[in-house]
């Protein structure tokens, strides 16, 4: 018996995937071009995504009543996991290069699975262990070979909290985990960006940071930084409940490819040679873990 779903439906969750993570490489370009400070811009892209997200989530659960508006502490928690996420990340990208920022952040999915070890007694594979051992070295890779004219103001302290925002966004993702089990993923987002939001903005003003973009052009990057949010990761999230989890942990690894194509292109921040490979290492490592972590137990 054939199918009724048509080609073209097939390929919607892969098109939304690949398109999400496309449309979130974009998110350390417009940190760069916001004229705010690196938690004000993460201030920003909550803030502005919140009435996008509040409509949509409104209208979801006219489709289901049943469905709770309230928060939950799995959300809240989420928000202040993200927060915390989105201000070392975009220090990150402003301290050391896109790409670089980009690819470590992007060792998220081996975080979870050290985590679900750590707390939940979850042991990992050996093939997971050495998907493991390819992403450490190749984020080491990078960050030692970033040659005598490396970019950003301070390229180690950038690499380390790159590095650190994935261990935030693994909590963040097992707090997501735990609200998803009871709330629609547009509940969950819009509570979770309001409970960011004035977190990041605090974190701006007891920094010290500028606000308030200077001039129409960082209001765009702010407003750019906003959509990212709410097309980024909604079409991240429709494809994951569709997609086979190994297949989208390796496509969504075109974002960190992207990212880089668009340093180099709008900041001149060509990768070495020894960091190119080094990147392909990483990344590599990532897909291998999660892939690993990803396959049914055998007997």
């Amino acid at each position: 018996m054939k199918s009724s779903r048509s080609p073209l439906n097939q390929a919607l969750p892969l098109i939304a995937l690949v398109g999400g993570a496309c449309a979130i490489a974009f998110a350390p370009i417009f940190v760069r071009l916001a004229e705010t400070g690196p938690a004000a811009a993460g201030f920003w892209r909550l803030t502005l995504a919140l009435p996008i997200l509040a409509v949509i989530a409104l209208a979801a659960r006219k489709g289901d009543r049943a469905q709770p508006l309230s928060p939950g502490w799995p959300a809240l928690a989420a928000g202040l996991l993200f927060a915390a996420d989105l201000a070392c990340w975009h220090y990150g990208i402003v301290l050391t290069s896109v790409s670089n920022a980009t690819v470590l952040a992007n060792l998220t999915p081996i975080a979870v699975t050290a985590v679900a070890w750590i707390a939940f007694r979850e042991a990992p594979r050996r093939l997971f262990l050495a998907g493991l051992a390819l992403g450490l070295a190749g984020a080491w890779t990078m960050a030692e070979a970033r040659g005598v004219a490396a970019p950003g103001r301070d390229p180690p302290l950038g690499d380390l909290l790159s590095a650190i925002t994935a261990l935030w966004y693994a909590g963040y993702f097992i707090a997501v985990r735990k609200a998803r089990s009871v709330r629609m993923a547009s509940v969950v987002m819009f509570w979770s960006s309001l409970a960011g939001a004035p977190i990041l903005l605090a974190i701006a003003v007891l920094l010290g940071e500028p606000v308030l973009p200077a001039s129409a052009a960082g209001w765009w990057a702010c407003l750019g930084l906003g959509v990212v949010h709410v097309v980024g990761q909604g079409a991240i999230a429709w494809a994951l409940g569709r997609l086979p989890t190994a297949t989208a942990s390796v496509v969504v690894l075109v974002q960190p490819v992207v990212a880089a194509t668009l340093g180099w292109l709008l900041f001149h921040e060509a990768l070495t040679p020894l960091q190119a490979v080094g990147a392909v290492v990483c990344l590599g490592g990532v897909a291998l873990a999660q892939w690993a972590s990803a396959r049914p137990a055998t007997a």
